[in-house]
């Protein structure tokens, strides 16, 4: 999978952000590509991925995507980003293409984007709806609270804005969101978090424990127990949504097909 991966000159967030799941996932063939780079314009305090000033496009990346897709035999690819903020649409453009490109190449794979917030530009993220997607994911992240502590330059009302947007720009399109705990919300904010999403029409829900990617990152305050993730799905099944992953590894393209068995 790495050799495929580098030959094409191709990464995953699934390396860059050291997920738990790698193994089972590429074990399996499935993988998370990731595009506009490798370098983020924004400075999370939960993640991995390196921020910085980042480097130019790679104009052949959509085709390069498209093609591993094929090789790979993929039914179900997930498209994501670094966030791009140095650029005029936030790689939205791009985003476009890769899917257009992977439809050309892989008639029947589903494909799910999921996208960084694009600064709130509702023509952006136009562009990627227009691309017709299976899916278009935006990750809330955290609970409202949080937002200033641990990423400073996203806003909860500004991603709340482009989910509920989502649905009114199309509105048969899959809206997908996840949500990470353990660093110091309350389980009545994150009840608080579920009903703002469900309000934003929000279909599938991901819920897992954060891990400290090294010890210059946000501590972990909590770790919850497999048992409180499933009452926490019962919850966001309680609410209305129709699909939910929730679990001590569960990130928010596990499992990512399963939306539509």
């Amino acid at each position: 999978m790495k050799t495929l991966l580098r030959s094409a000159k191709l990464h995953t967030i699934c390396e860059e952000a050291k997920c738990p799941n790698i193994a089972e996932c590429f074990g399996c063939g499935t993988a998370v590509f990731l595009i506009l780079g490798t370098m983020c314009t924004r400075g999370c305090k939960y993640c991995n991925v390196t921020h910085g000033k980042p480097l130019p496009l790679n104009d052949n990346e959509p085709r390069d995507v498209a093609e591993s897709v094929k090789n790979l035999g993929l039914n179900y690819v997930v498209i994501t980003s670094v966030t791009r903020d140095d650029l005029k649409d936030g790689g939205a453009s791009v985003f476009s293409e890769t899917v257009q490109e992977i439809r050309r190449e892989n008639p029947k794979c589903r494909i799910e984007v999921l996208i960084p917030d694009f600064q709130g530009d509702t023509i952006a993220l136009q562009k990627v709806v227009d691309s017709k997607p299976d899916v278009v994911n935006h990750n809330i992240e955290v609970v409202e609270t949080l937002f200033p502590v641990v990423r400073p330059q996203g806003d909860y009302q500004r991603s709340l804005l482009m989910l509920k947007t989502i649905k009114t720009l199309s509105k048969d399109m899959k809206t997908k969101s996840g949500l990470m705990i353990g660093l110091g919300e309350t389980k009545e904010q994150i009840l608080a978090t579920m009903r703002d999403l469900r309000a934003a029409g929000v279909d599938f829900l991901t819920i897992g424990q954060y891990l400290q990617p090294t010890k210059n990152h946000a501590l972990i305050q909590r770790y919850y127990t497999p048992e409180e993730f499933l009452e926490f799905k019962n919850n966001a099944l309680d609410l209305g949504f129709s699909h939910v992953e929730s679990g001590p590894l569960v990130r928010s393209s596990y499992h990512a097909k399963n939306v539509f068995s």
